[in-house]
């Protein structure tokens, strides 16, 4: 591992020095059983037997002369302690051993050498003889099972936490702070050798990883100041269905049995989408004779054929890029095309061809609502251009869904989930405007079958899954929530208007 830089002040003890040093060291690195420190014209090297406690042998190398190295030579003929002074290549050392019960003499020791030193305020700082092996995937995968988590993370310094209703708190309590080097052994066991080139050269890089009888799992590695972090994000072996993950059947098959244009699933990071996306592509491999091409980076949620032929392509190792891997899959006899998140300007465009010449095309993007979604594609495109994507995303768009993950009672969370359907004139011609508002205002019209978040989050309450502050916090438009909540509440009216004018009496 690298050197850390540690600036300590003005010390008068190498004991209060080396507590610091190991203490960013461990938060750093992890817990090492060999500690090197070194100055300008000094260093100290000090080991232990554990990972943990005290440090009971100690190595101080040094130019010593005249007075100074007087004074080492009465501390190693009257020191309680065994100690030492021997010369090296560039000075003297004055070593250390450690002996039963004397761990108090040893600081002591340390103390009297530090009152013959200037003591540096800068020191750089190494680590060795780290904590091998020990970190089992095996492990990790049941303590995210156990603990109902979508995540663990791993770092030096700290055992595995997990991530639990999107809250990070401890995994196993019984488990010790992992090393750097505990990490690195774990993601390069668990990867092939181009995903550790790509390691090594980039240092960052995402894969799968299967552990047989508990679930798939996509892992991203990457380095922080020199030393790696690793998160593994847990996808089960058997693919949620509708029911348990409380997404509504009826909508969710409808879309299942289009025959072409294109279908795009929203939210923010950590949301659901990826495993709601893989419900939908579950439906669609158990219920429908078609092929279907999936386009990930990496491939999560693994799909085996049923009455569907599933192919499913990894970017980066199957095909160089997601727009070379849509524009590919239109050669290979498709009826259902899975990307797995449209995130340029190529990928968009390859994506609405796709939708634009009879296939059925979804996708992920980010967004808080639907009615964003058309502006914030289009946004990835040059002015010059919009317009013609505007129209593009009119013809294409087959319906936007967008989730939330809420709080359940009693723990868990819970998608509260918006639909905009492309089924008016009115939510046609706003996508061709770009006109987020008169979305939204359509997508509240009886004549659609879209819906807002509040009436998701009103479903919910009424079903006693969530509570009333939870649901006000999730919604778009909390008055428009409470307007439902007393029954008050009625559609905007879809009053004729210029472009920059407000509109109705939505948010």
């Amino acid at each position: 591992m690298a050197n850390i830089i540690v600036g300590v002040g003005q010390q008068t003890s190498l004991n209060e020095i080396l507590r610091i040093a190991e203490e960013e060291l461990h938060q750093s690195q992890g817990p090492a059983r060999k500690l090197i420190m070194r100055a300008t014209g000094l260093e100290v090297i000090a080991t232990r037997p554990r990972f943990d406690g005290e440090f009971d042998s100690f190595a101080i190398r040094l130019r010593a002369e005249g007075r100074l190295l007087e004074s080492l030579k009465q501390l190693e003929t009257y020191s309680p302690v065994p100690c030492s002074l021997g010369d090296i290549e560039w000075g003297k050392e004055f070593r250390c051993a450690p002996s039963p019960g004397s761990d108090d003499k040893v600081r002591k020791l340390l103390d009297d050498v530090s009152t013959l030193l200037h003591l540096p305020e800068v020191w750089r700082v190494h680590g060795e003889d780290f904590r091998h092996g020990g970190l089992s995937m095996e492990s990790l995968f049941q303590q995210m099972i156990s603990h109902h988590a979508s995540d663990v993370h791993l770092y030096p310094g700290s055992p595995p936490l997990v991530r639990v209703d999107n809250l990070i708190v401890a995994g196993d309590p019984d488990e010790t702070p992992l090393s750097a080097d505990q990490i690195l052994t774990l993601v390069r066991e668990a990867c092939h050798d181009h995903h550790w080139k790509e390691f090594q050269e980039q240092q960052q890089c995402s894969f799968n990883f299967h552990q047989v009888g508990l679930g798939y799992s996509r892992i991203s590695a990457f380095i922080k100041s020199g030393v790696p972090h690793c998160t593994i994000r847990f996808l089960p072996e058997k693919i949620p269905s509708f029911e348990e993950l409380h997404i509504p059947r009826p909508a969710m098959e409808a879309l299942s049995k289009l025959e072409n244009g294109l279908i795009l699933v929203t939210g923010v990071t950590g949301s659901g989408k990826s495993t709601t996306v893989a419900s939908w592509l579950d439906w669609v491999n158990t219920h429908r004779r078609v092929h279907v091409i999936t386009i990930e980076e990496p491939v999560e949620y693994v799909h085996l054929n049923q009455k569907a032929i599933m192919s499913q392509r990894s970017v980066g190792e199957d095909v160089p890029t997601f727009p070379d891997a849509v524009r590919g899959a239109l050669r290979h006899d498709p009826d259902v095309i899975f990307i797995g998140e449209m995130r340029d300007q190529d990928t968009i465009r390859a994506a609405i061809s796709a939708a634009s010449t009879g296939h059925l095309v979804i996708s992920t993007l980010h967004s808080n609502t639907a009615s964003e979604v058309v502006n914030r594609i289009v946004s990835f495109f040059d002015p010059s251009e919009r317009d013609l994507v505007k129209l593009q995303l009119r013809d294409a768009i087959r319906c936007v869904m967008c989730q939330r993950l809420v709080p359940k009672i009693g723990g868990g969370r819970v998608p509260a989930i918006e639909f905009l359907f492309n089924d008016t004139q009115h939510i046609n011609e706003c996508i061709l405007a770009g006109d987020t508002l008169g979305i939204r205002e359509g997508m509240q019209q009886h004549l659609s079958k879209s819906s807002i978040f509040e009436v998701s989050l009103m479903s919910l309450m009424k079903s006693g899954v969530i509570g009333l502050i939870d649901a006000r916090q999730y919604a778009s438009a909390p008055e428009i929530f409470e307007q439902m909540r007393l029954g008050t509440y009625q559609p905007p009216s879809l009053e004729p208007h210029h472009p920059g004018e407000p509109h109705g009496h939505s948010p």
